[in-house]
C-alpha cells in the first residue's frame, strides 16, 4: 500500500476548528531538525508504509485534542525550543491548524519545518489536502516523500529515512544548516514517567517503566 499515492480527499474524522488531534508531542529535541525543538506528531496517516517509525500514528480516531492557542503557549513556554517540526501522522491531513500554529510561533521568533508522506508537487496540486499551500507557506523547511523501507538509510551523512525523500529548504536562512541525521535517535524522559524514543534508527515509542 506504502508504494501507492495517497488517495487526496477529506480525512475520515472531522476536527474542531482551531484544535489539532495529536499523538505526542516533545519539548528540546536534536533529532528533529536544526537546533533544538518542540515536535508534535500528529494523528493520522493513510500511508500506512512498511517499517513505519510510528504505526500508531495511522489512526485517525481521535487521540489527543488540543486547542491550537494551547500548544503554541505549551511550546513557546520553554525558551530551549528554536522551532518545532511537525511530524506524523501526516501533517498535511491537518494543514489549517498546522498553518494557524505556524503563524503564532513564527510571529514569535521559533521556525517551523515539517515532515510529509506527500511529495511537494502533490501538495502545490488543485487536489491537494485544503490548506496545503498554505503551511508550505509558513515552512522554513519540508522533508517530502514516503518512507520507502527498500529505499531506506541509517547514515550521519543523510538527513532522510529513504533515499526517495528530499528535503527542501523554503527559508534561505537555513541553508548550510542540516545539523541532523538518519542515523540519530534520542531517549526522552516524561512528566509522568514514561520515555519516548524518537529519530529514525528505532521506531518511536511510548511505554511505562
Amino acid at each position: 500500500m506504502t508504494n501507492q499515492p495517497q488517495q487526496l480527499e477529506t480525512p475520515p474524522i472531522q476536527i474542531p476548528p482551531g484544535f489539532l488531534n495529536i499523538m505526542g508531542y516533545v519539548d528540546e529535541s536534536e533529532v528533529n531538525g536544526p537546533g533544538r525543538r518542540a515536535v508534535v506528531w500528529v494523528q493520522g496517516c493513510k500511508r500506512e508504509c512498511p517499517g513505519c517509525f510510528n504505526p500508531p500514528s495511522w489512526s485517525f480516531e481521535i487521540n489527543q485534542l488540543i486547542a491550537v492557542d494551547e500548544l503554541a503557549n505549551q511550546i513557546l513556554s520553554n525558551p530551549q525550543n528554536e522551532g518545532v517540526t511537525f511530524s506524523g501522522g501526516e501533517p498535511f491531513w491537518q494543514a489549517p491548524a498546522l498553518t494557524l500554529l505556524a503563524k503564532k510561533l513564527k510571529a514569535a521568533g521559533l521556525n517551523v519545518m515539517s515532515f510529509s508522506g506527500f511529495t511537494l508537487k502533490q501538495l502545490l496540486a488543485e487536489d491537494a489536502p485544503q490548506g496545503a499551500k498554505q503551511l508550505i507557506e509558513q515552512l522554513d523547511i519540508l522533508i517530502d516523500g514516503p518512507y520507502l523501507e527498500s529505499l531506506a538509510v541509517n547514515s550521519p551523512d543523510w538527513p532522510v529515512s529513504s533515499r526517495n525523500q528530499k528535503v527542501y529548504i523554503l527559508n534561505p536562512a537555513f541553508e548550510g544548516k542540516i545539523t541532523w541525521a538518519s542515523d540519530q535517535m534520542e531517549i526522552h524522559i516524561l512528566k509522568d514517567g514514561s520515555r519516548l524514543i524518537t529519530g529514525y534508527r528505532g521506531q518511536m515509542g511510548l511505554w511505562e517503566d
